[in-house]
């Protein structure tokens, strides 16, 4: 490996950018800075084809400037948190595909994300996300996990790591050591878990050593800190003590350290994102990602190279890393193999049945649904960003509208945390109403949609309500109340919702946490 400090660095940072093409200043970065591996985001997707072409260009850039071909990343979760656009398949998220009580299913939506993303040029899927959420009043994790049971969360995290490297993709497990039983969302502040690493082993590790010991290529670190694995008042991220010395050591991985992103709050509000970077490094982080802003990578590609050629990082864990990078790009990134063929229809179909077995009945108080009809009112907030790893709101669309629209009915747009008056105003509304069906998102921070609940529960008796996000909002329902979880807030799943309410179908499946 002749390569110059630059040109290993370049191999270690990951990057992002605006828009849907390559502009100068992106060329400017790749060739000036060796840069390897990008990011990509919602904002960087159009259409299947696009994206297509996107990442050939991005990947014959990096060859040129590189010699070596790029790591193209990308969030695709499922559920909540997906990138790709409406003409490609987005499976249901973790929780729902847990609430199926079919690991199989698991394994099958990871094999089908995998080969999409392969035909479509991107080659590393940040999923999937195996936190224990544990902690109900979680901001961030939520249906992104599979539950709170640690064997289970395992089980199913364990099938679809090996879903996705069946399909052709690497995977990184995400947020080590356990992002689950926080309160704080890391996109916006620092969260802390003072639990002992014996406590840690038989909850949150249980889920990582289980994907290690069956192979995973990558491991994302969390930006929280963990006083107890950790002495000094630094995140997991930039804690050799937590990187190198449990992850590694003690944990057996050898693979990728991925970062999550260097630009998030926890890391620079609190510490500064170079510094960060720089102490990431030190730690035996990987691969450093910069998603967002254009001088970070700049800024810190001219302080690692510096640092590296100063001997304040050291040459032989740096070459050891880019070796480890290469090792990987070469098992996984052939950019003369034949794509592969994706059958996008099946793969819809597939991922459509998913959504319809994951819908679950939480309190049913009589054995059938009431009748929605032209008469009922529909009710609800839009899919606001309820954590900075979700894309940016969607205002196109929104449960009320789109729901009323489906029968004929009236739909009323509530805000995200409805007060006394406006819930008064919205249930005078619905007064002469058949039924009224209500759409909750995260309700269980956002009391407000549960006194809503509360209040149309005394005026009708007809009243359903769909949890379009953590199933936790229905766990306190007045006793007439229906309620069903959906946990994800998206067009494919109120279409779902749609076929049950005017044609029922048998309710299958449990919820993968208590409530």
């Amino acid at each position: 490996m002749n390569l110059s400090a630059k040109e290993k660095i370049g191999q270690r940072l990951v990057v992002g950018f605006p828009g849907t093409e390559i502009d100068s200043e992106l060329e400017e970065l790749i060739f000036q800075y060796k840069i390897g591996n990008f990011i990509l985001f919602k904002h960087n997707i159009i259409s299947a084809s696009q994206l297509r072409d996107l990442c050939n260009k991005l990947q014959q850039l990096a060859l040129e400037s590189t010699g070596y071909p790029a790591f193209i990343t990308i969030d695709q979760e499922g559920g909540m948190v997906t990138r790709l656009a409406e003409d490609s398949v987005n499976i249901p998220g973790a929780m729902a595909i847990a609430a199926t009580n079919n690991v199989m299913n698991a394994y099958e939506a990871g094999k089908i994300t995998g080969e999409q993303l392969k035909t479509l040029g991107v080659n590393f899927n940040l999923a999937p996300d195996v936190d224990i959420n544990s902690n109900m009043d979680n901001p961030v994790i939520g249906v992104r996990s599979y539950g709170d049971d640690p064997k289970k969360v395992a089980e199913y995290s364990v099938a679809m790591v090996k879903g996705l490297l069946d399909g052709g993709v690497l995977a990184s497990a995400k947020h080590f050591p356990g992002h689950g039983d926080t309160n704080v969302d890391s996109h916006l502040g620092l969260p802390q878990v003072n639990k002992t690493l014996s406590q840690l082993q038989e909850c949150e590790l249980v889920s990582f050593q289980a994907v290690i010991d069956a192979g995973i290529p990558a491991i994302t670190t969390s930006h929280i800190i963990f006083p107890e694995l950790e002495p000094e008042h630094i995140p997991a991220t930039m804690s050799r003590n937590i990187i190198t010395g449990l992850l590694k050591d003690k944990m057996g991985f050898q693979g990728l350290v991925v970062s999550d992103c260097m630009e998030m709050s926890a890391i620079q509000k609190y510490y500064g994102t170079i510094e960060g970077v720089k102490a990431a490094v030190k730690a035996g982080v990987d691969l450093i990602f910069l998603s967002h802003t254009r001088n970070y990578p700049i800024e810190a590609a001219t302080v690692l190279t510096a640092a590296l050629e100063a001997g304040e990082l050291s040459m032989e864990e740096m070459n050891a890393s880019v070796e480890k990078i290469l090792h990987f790009k070469e098992k996984y990134v052939n950019l003369n193999e034949t794509k592969l063929d994706f059958d996008v229809e099946k793969g819809k179909a597939f991922a459509r049945q998913l959504r319809k077995d994951s819908i679950t009945p939480i309190q049913m108080p009589t054995d059938t649904l009431p009748k929605v009809d032209a008469n009922s009112l529909f009710l609800g907030s839009i899919p606001f960003r309820a954590t900075n790893i979700s894309n940016v709101d969607d205002n196109t669309f929104h449960f009320a509208a789109y729901m009323a629209k489906q029968f004929n009915g009236r739909g009323i747009l509530t805000s995200a945390n409805p007060e006394e008056k406006e819930i008064e105003t919205v249930l005078e509304q619905g007064e002469y109403a058949s039924s009224i069906v209500i759409g909750t998102y995260n309700g269980h921070l956002n009391k407000g949609q549960l006194n809503l609940v509360k209040e149309a529960s005394k005026k009708n008796q007809n009243v359903i309500v769909f949890a379009l996000r953590n199933p936790y909002d229905l766990r306190t329902l007045p006793e007439n109340v229906y309620g069903i979880a959906a946990y994800e807030y998206t067009v494919n799943s109120l279409d779902v919702l749609t076929e049950l309410l005017k044609h029922p179908f048998e309710l299958k499946g449990r919820l993968p946490i208590q409530m």
